[in-house]
């Protein structure tokens, strides 16, 4: 069975109550496909690999004696899961937390394991988990903080005059040796697909293969910068295009977005399997 839940039915762009007892009904997940599809990305066989890692900032719940606690959660959510979820009704879900109890942080924890994971697996024969660690403020010094590492292409003075996802902008030189880089960018912005609201964020971009032309590649980053559609597929569609039009033998697309509604999203696509990059934020989110 697959969700027929389309971005319109959300709560986006809506006036909206926040509770603050808990509420698991509250998460609404939409399909991966519809957006994949369109891409010309078979769900069944997805090109890549990776997972969408988030960062909860406004995390808190009562303790048995009725003292708010509070805690950064990191989610790891597999991208090979039917649904995304979307980010309104993560915060609204987490808002949820609020006024609960809950016996201890282990509780928490598994009740947002539990929940997040039927969300993101919902309406799938196949079942699964998504990864949940919550950090308790005696750890919050040690929360990283970092730039994405790489060539950065943003000292590159280059004319833009794309701003809605112009793949042919993209070139590599097969006449040249192979090679393995990594190149950055922060100029990346994309729009919310229902509000139009701005969305702004860095880009990793890994690769072994005919070097790409890098003033092409950083002008394609800028080219999202009107273009409606949530992180993760534009996250696959950079994937995408750059696999095709490149023809790379490796590659991974690792997008950070700043947070809106004390959440970040940070998907990432890789072509062959690896350690997913850690969940360090960087100094805008």
């Amino acid at each position: 069975m697959t969700l027929d839940n389309t971005p319109a039915q959300s709560q986006l762009g809506r006036a909206s109550a926040y509770l603050d007892h808990y509420d698991a009904s509250l998460l609404f997940p939409i399909p991966r496909a519809t957006q994949r599809e369109a891409m010309g990305i078979a769900p069944a066989a997805l090109p890549f690999f990776g997972a969408d890692l988030w960062t909860a900032f406004e995390l808190s719940w009562l303790n048995p004696r009725g003292k708010p606690q509070v805690a950064i959660a990191h989610f790891t959510v597999p991208c090979e899961t039917p649904n995304i979820i979307e980010s309104k009704s993560f915060k609204l879900y987490l808002n949820s937390f609020n006024s609960t109890v809950f016996t201890d942080i282990d509780a928490v924890r598994e009740r947002l394991r539990t929940d997040v994971s039927e969300a993101a697996w919902r309406g799938s024969e196949r079942g699964g988990s998504v990864g949940v660690r919550l950090v308790a403020p005696a750890m919050f010094e040690r929360e990283p903080l970092q730039e994405l590492a790489g060539v950065d292409l943003d000292r590159l003075d280059i004319e833009c005059t794309h701003y809605q996802p112009a793949p042919e902008l993209l070139t590599s030189d097969v006449s040249q040796t192979a090679i393995s880089e990594t190149l950055t960018s922060r100029l990346l912005k994309s729009n919310c697909l229902v509000t139009g609201q701005p969305d702004w964020g860095s880009v990793q971009i890994s690769y072994s293969g005919a070097p790409i032309d890098q003033a092409g590649l950083l002008a394609y980053i800028v080219s999202f910068r009107n273009h409606n559609e949530f992180h993760e597929p534009c996250a696959e569609r950079m994937f995408w295009d750059i696999w095709r039009r490149c023809r790379p033998t490796r590659l991974s697309v690792y997008a950070r977005y700043t947070r809106r509604g004390g959440l970040d999203i940070n998907p990432f696509r890789t072509s062959g399997p690896q350690t997913l990059p850690a969940n360090a934020r960087t100094a805008r989110q």
